[in-house]
């Protein structure tokens, strides 16, 4: 029999959630076992090459400001940087990295490689071993038994997955790669309830065969940022992405292959994401929209391999091929491999404690698309909360949860595990009723103390976190204090369409007005400019936003405070929410399906949204 030491934690899959769960227990200090089908695939970016975007991109700050890897790996390897929403308030900005998908592995791997404390086996993992309600290992094909005091699964889209093109079904975790099988029955026997569900990648392209002439160019922030708040290397070059349209010709084509949809004709079973929804879908839900966006995203520095973002299809591959080809710029377009849906199993997540350890079995966590989320983004998270927890349960330590007035983190086990979830979760700025206390630049702030005080977060980290939160105290006296005559600045007022002032003014005063901003203050006030001078740009940002929205964060905990009164709040009768409007569409659908009895019931239906709730209290006279 094959001897092995006993570990403290064996986590099962090398994606997204699984490597932030080994690099989070190792880092902390227990012993890990890292158990994947295949070395070469670790943390392979399945879906598109990007990591963040809406609400995803703050989820990744949270991760790195408690300690994780996702957001250093990211600045490493990413080839272009944008921060979405810059037109919006500071709560809805969000970083978001096209990143070099080979790059991206490459660097995760060699980070797992060098962290004390972390073996690794491959090979796929057939069942668990449970004694009187305990894991306490796993078993593997072989017949090989690794003990433990912990396991985390983390298994993706691989238990019993099966990909569908066209007419075509076979079984496997991802493309060219084996399913698995195996755990998902025996979690049956032990008494979890299992689902299923679906989700779906577009085509590769070669990129050499498009003409990006018919496309608009997309390129990245002329001065980008990055995820980590870390000194990470600065983006010094980056390579565009680019945006073309389907049209009427390509949804003809695309029609023509519906009776081979296996979608369509009842094939899959699984629900798929409601926010990333194939293109077939998309075409026949909106059939008044005579075209859809198709974001044209490279996969890396070197390789010419494209990916086709808005164009996931489970359709036929020869559909799929002469459909593209009638896209702009993809005329000639060669095709690497085609576009295919998966379904594979997961376990509702109600199934879990908010530490996402299994109710049905102690010791036992599940991280990521087991759980119902899909994106690279929530697994992370998912994958680090469940590696310290993990951590900390072995060692006899407190568990560590974090509040939905804490992070996004809190926001996403909450809903999983307080309201499950029938369709792939992902995250959004709307799901969090604390967003504005929640945004990308104060997650050191928020979740740096936090990370430090379990170890996992470095002393360089809290630092800097320190000598932040010293420097913005000090710009906000300095705005506070500095005064400005009216002959300085009434002309600058003028010109901004802003009201003069009569008599000497704080700085404070005129940065809270909409359309001032520091910048406007500093560029005709050397006087300030000088007085700044000393504090970096993170400083002058995070002290520029606590100054213009102080009321707007006040208002927020009012509202808190308020919504938490009505927790318990009894829904007369069956109210008729088609005739609510101002829902939203997904929530009007869950409402009329549930039929909540109280206010806290409906605040906790898996897509409605805080601001549904705010909507349904106004209604009900609250």
């Amino acid at each position: 029999m094959f001897q092995q030491e006993e570990y403290d934690v064996i986590v099962v899959g090398a994606g997204h959630a699984g490597c932030e769960a080994a690099a989070a227990a190792a880092n902390l200090g227990s012993k890990v076992l890292l158990v994947t089908m295949n070395m070469n695939t670790i943390a392979q970016m399945s879906c598109n090459p990007a990591m963040g975007g809406v609400a995803k991109g703050q989820i990744v700050r949270e991760v790195d400001a408690l300690g994780g890897q996702s957001g250093i790996i990211t600045d490493k390897t990413m080839i272009q940087f944008r921060m979405l929403n810059r037109s919006k308030g500071p709560a809805m900005w969000s970083p978001r990295a096209q990143s070099d998908r080979m790059r991206f592995a490459e660097e995760w791997r060699n980070t797992l490689e060098q962290t004390l404390n972390v073996d690794f086996w491959q090979e796929a993992v057939m069942g668990l071993l449970v004694e009187n309600d305990t894991v306490v290992g796993v078993k593997t094909q072989l017949g090989i038994e690794f003990r433990s005091k912990a396991v985390v699964l983390t298994n993706g889209t691989f238990l019993n997955g099966l990909i569908h093109i066209g007419e075509k079904n076979f079984g496997g975790g991802r493309a060219a790669e084996r399913g698995s099988t195996g755990i998902t029955e025996q979690l049956k026997e032990l008494g979890f309830e299992a689902g299923r569900m679906k989700t779906g990648t577009p085509p590769r392209v070669d990129g050499r065969s498009l003409d990006y002439s018919k496309m608009e160019e997309q390129p990245g922030d002329e001065a980008p940022s990055k995820f980590s708040y870390l000194p990470t290397p600065p983006l010094a070059k980056q390579r565009p992405c680019y945006i073309t349209y389907t049209n009427s010709e390509v949804h003809d084509i695309l029609r023509e292959g519906f009776e081979k949809s296996p979608m369509f004709q009842g094939r899959i079973k699984g629900l798929g994401p409601r926010y990333c929804p194939s293109v077939e879908d998309k075409i026949n839900r909106f059939a008044d929209k005579d075209r859809h966006q198709i974001f044209v995203e490279p996969e890396g520095w070197s390789t010419v391999e494209v990916y086709v973002n808005g164009f996931s299809s489970s359709l036929p591959e020869d559909v799929q091929y002469r459909a593209l080809r009638k896209i702009a710029g993809f005329e000639k377009a060669k095709m690497f491999r085609p576009g295919y849906a998966i379904e594979y199993d997961f376990f509702p997540p109600t199934q879990l404690n908010l530490t996402l350890e299994t109710k049905q079995v102690r010791n036992l966590y599940f991280a990521g698309q087991i759980n119902g989320t899909t994106g690279y983004e929530e697994a992370a998270c998912q994958g680090l909360m469940a590696g310290i927890n993990a951590h900390n349960r072995v060692h006899g330590k407190d568990p560590f949860i974090l509040k939905r007035s804490e992070a996004y983190i809190g926001v996403l086990i909450d809903d999983l595990v307080n309201k499950g979830t029938d369709e792939p979760y992902r995250m959004f700025t709307s799901r969090a009723e604390h967003r504005i206390l929640l945004r990308q630049d104060n997650a050191d702030l928020r979740l740096t103390p936090l990370g430090y005080a379990i170890g996992l977060a470095s002393e360089e980290r809290m630092e800097l976190v320190r000598e932040k939160e010293r420097q913005t105290s000090e710009v906000v006296d300095t705005l506070k204090n500095f005064a400005i005559e009216p002959a300085e600045i009434n002309g600058l007022l003028t010109e901004q369409g802003s009201a003069t002032i009569t008599e000497k003014t704080r700085a404070i005063n005129l940065l809270r007005r909409p359309n001032i901003e520091l910048a406007t203050l500093t560029s005709v006030l050397p006087g300030l400019t000088l007085a700044l001078a000393p504090y970096g740009p993170e400083a002058l940002e995070q002290a520029v936003i606590l100054v213009k929205y102080e009321t707007y964060i006040e208002k927020e905990n009012q509202q808190a405070i308020r919504a938490a009164e009505l927790e318990n709040f009894v829904i007369q009768g069956r109210l008729d929410y088609k005739a609510m409007p101002a829902l939203s569409h997904e929530a009007r659908e869950k409402l009329l399906k549930v039929q909540p009895e109280t206010i806290g019931q409906a605040a906790r239906i898996s897509g409605v949204s805080p601001a549904d709730i705010s909507v349904l209290m106004v209604y009900l006279g609250r």
